[in-house]
């Protein structure tokens, strides 16, 4: 339940057209949902700004959709990461519009119409898209306006150079790279807004699964960078939207 569903539902009773007890009853749900092999937070959008998100890996299809249903029917959006095909498959039968992405892995239900903040979402190759689109798709379900620029490594600077403009109108920017991780730096160096870097595990032997990225990430000499974990697209762009939420706020 977000804070919006709630203070409609309470304003109801106050006006008298909810009783009580009905109200009582869409209330039975909070703060968790025992599904006997999960809890589901319901509260968790009270708390936080943003609803849980369903990590997919390790889960079977059949748990995967039944969690997702269960969100679903709190009315709030509702993404699962780390998701295959049948894990997909499984919620559409229960949820058919909910949307899979297949690059991202990602399953998603909901629109957010009103954008609160832009996030750039960066990466350095081809091969770093499908991290990339998982925090685009993340960004753009909880409210960011989001803005994709791929394909900009640092072994073609000029390319990156010829984004200044766009980089210079988000309010946060998520940059995923692997290899040997250069990208956020450089982005940093450009920029007056945080720098969200995501290493990802692309790359010959010696970057061994993104390792090499991360300590290079970690070690950047731009101050505005800051580092999630290898291929953690959806990380970074859970805090970007509050950053982004934070920054539009301000601006009011």
């Amino acid at each position: 339940m977000e804070r919006d569903t709630l203070l409609k539902l309470l304003a109801q009773v106050q006006q008298g057209t909810l009783t009580p007890e009905a109200a009582c009853k869409d209330l039975a749900n909070l703060p968790f949902e025992d599904a006997g092999f999960a809890k589901v937070d319901h509260h968790r959008s009270l708390r936080t700004g943003l609803p849980e998100v369903i990590f997919a890996q390790g889960k079977t299809p059949a748990q995967v959709a039944e969690i997702f249903h269960r969100l679903a029917k709190s009315g709030v959006n509702v993404l699962a990461t780390r998701a295959d095909a049948a894990a997909a498959a499984a919620v559409q039968l229960h949820t058919p519009k909910a949307i899979y992405n297949e690059t991202a892995r990602t399953i998603s239900l909901g629109n957010t119409k009103e954008k609160k903040g832009k996030v750039a979402v960066v990466c350095a190759g081809t091969s770093d898209i499908p991290v990339a689109e998982e925090a685009a798709i993340t960004a753009e379900l909880f409210g960011c306006e989001v803005d994709r620029i791929h394909d900009v490594g640092v072994a073609g600077i000029h390319r990156l150079l010829a984004q200044r403009e766009r980089l210079n109108q988000a309010d946060v920017i998520v940059v995923c790279a692997g290899m040997e991780g250069a990208l956020p730096s450089a982005v940093g160096g450009l920029v007056g807004v945080p720098v969200i870097a995501v290493p990802t595990s692309i790359g010959y032997g010696a970057s061994f699964a993104g390792a090499t990225a991360l300590l290079g990430m970690l070690n950047s000499c731009s101050p505005n960078v800051t580092v999630v974990n290898i291929d953690n697209g959806f990380g970074a762009a859970y805090v970007a939207t509050m950053i982004a939420r934070a920054s539009s706020k301000s601006k009011l």
